[in-house]
């Protein structure tokens, strides 16, 4: 059996023909890419809408990070722990006060320390045009 005609407009009969810098074209060829989409089909994309968004993904293995996430991880756990005391009607004690105090400044520690090993990263958080 043969495949079913495509209706006459969804044809592409006319074509543009346009020519890239190596530059130019290396950018096109990795955003296509990142996009999971053709060539041709980014293109088009981009000309008719205007835009196409990309996901892009970072991946890092850096133990300092991954001991920080840990140590984010342990202190949430804490965090629950508590709340959890006072939903069921826990008292406010002292001792208490001071687990929570103590937990805080854990937090702001690493918050300083995640600070230090960004360093002077201020980049543009906008990951398309709008």
């Amino acid at each position: 059996m043969a495949r079913p005609k495509k209706e006459t407009e969804k044809y592409r009969n006319h074509r543009i023909t346009i020519r890239f810098t190596d530059l130019e074209y290396s950018i096109i060829e990795t955003a296509a890419r990142q996009t999971n989409m053709s060539l041709a089909a980014y293109v088009r994309t981009q000309v008719l809408k205007g835009q196409v968004h990309t996901k892009i993904e970072i991946v890092t293995d850096v133990p300092e990070i991954k001991k920080l996430l840990a140590e984010f991880g342990k202190i949430g756990s804490n965090l629950n722990q508590i709340a959890k005391y006072f939903n069921q009607g826990g008292i406010l004690s002292q001792e208490m006060r001071g687990e929570i105090n103590k937990r805080l400044r854990d937090l702001y520690e690493m918050k300083y320390k995640v600070m230090e090993m960004a360093g002077d990263f201020h980049g543009n958080t906008e990951t398309h045009r709008k």
